[in-house]
């Protein structure tokens, strides 16, 4: 199993560049970048493919609805042509309350809608003319932007039909807060099965996973708790916590020390994640703690 970081807020593009240089030294796989109301995701792509060769980097995810098919397939070509590795662009329809509440679109039927998104953006990826005309995307063009290598496609999918979208029309998953038992029951054998279904290759299950090597682990969820435990009530992520018997998304926090960890760990690779991606927790030191026990285990997951 791959093991690579993910980055949540931060501070600003050059504290996200020296991330990516930290990641790189630490030998870890990849890093991906979420997109919320800050710095851009795609953009930080760009930045850090230009300036840490080598490491893999993606988006988990960047919300579909405020970003045309053609405008995003522009943006994470520019970011491939600088990048010496396949860069991933992780999308996903977000939640009503975000897209409806802040953004002011409709957010009927998101498999729909996300259906219609990946039969416009993947051909635009591979330099090809789409004309899409459906009920919440149109796109009629192509991007005159030609790399050597077409960017991956994730889909942030969790639902047994987002599952399916994914399987056919993107190259995998990238999931949050999910437990490796709902990996291993839920999300693995839905979107295999749909992928063989479908003629496609087996898909790419990538899981992101909250981590602190502490001696207060309870300290750590309760401050996730705190920070985000609104998300449990996003009814995509109340099915998926709801699966794993869990009641809030600080339950699914890998936190307690290193042979904890590394038990928790290995549940996800043997669950059959094909990537994990660990966001870090904790403060300063335990942050830097954390980073040394994961990058040590990543061998042996």
């Amino acid at each position: 199993m791959k093991v690579g970081l993910y980055l949540g807020a931060v501070a600003n593009p050059a504290a996200a560049l020296e991330e990516i240089r930290a990641a790189a030294r630490a030998g870890f796989a990849s890093v991906y970048l979420s997109q919320l109301l800050s710095w851009d995701a795609l953009t930080l792509v760009a930045l850090g493919a230009a300036s840490v060769p080598g490491i893999e980097l993606g988006t988990a995810v960047v919300p579909t609805y405020p970003r045309h098919p053609l405008a995003l397939a522009g943006q994470a070509l520019t970011a491939q042509a600088v990048a010496s590795e396949r860069i991933t662009v992780g999308i996903g329809p977000s939640h009503r309350a975000i897209i409806e509440g802040m953004f002011g679109y409709s957010y009927d039927r998101p498999v729909r809608h996300l259906r219609e998104y990946l039969g416009a953006l993947v051909p635009l990826l591979r330099g090809e003319a789409v004309e899409i005309r459906g009920q919440s995307v149109t796109a009629i063009g192509r991007v005159d932007a030609p790399v050597a290598i077409t960017p991956s496609v994730l889909l942030s999918a969790l639902g047994p039909a987002m599952l399916r979208a994914a399987a056919e029309l993107a190259d995998g998953t990238v999931t949050v807060w999910t437990g490796p038992r709902t990996v291993a029951e839920h999300i693995v054998p839905t979107i295999t099965k749909a992928a063989a279904a479908a003629g496609r290759p087996d898909p790419r299950v990538v899981t992101a996973v909250g981590v602190c090597v502490t001696a207060n682990p309870d300290r750590v969820r309760t401050a996730v708790a705190e920070q985000v435990g609104f998300a449990a009530d996003f009814p995509a992520y109340r099915a998926v916590l709801d699966r794993e018997g869990l009641r809030g998304v600080e339950e699914t926090i890998v936190a307690g020390d290193e042979a904890d960890v590394e038990r928790a760990l290995r549940r996800y690779a043997d669950a059959g994640s094909t990537e994990l991606l660990v966001s870090v927790l904790g403060d300063p030191a335990q942050r830097a703690r954390t980073i040394d026990v994961v990058s040590g285990l990543r061998a042996r997951l």
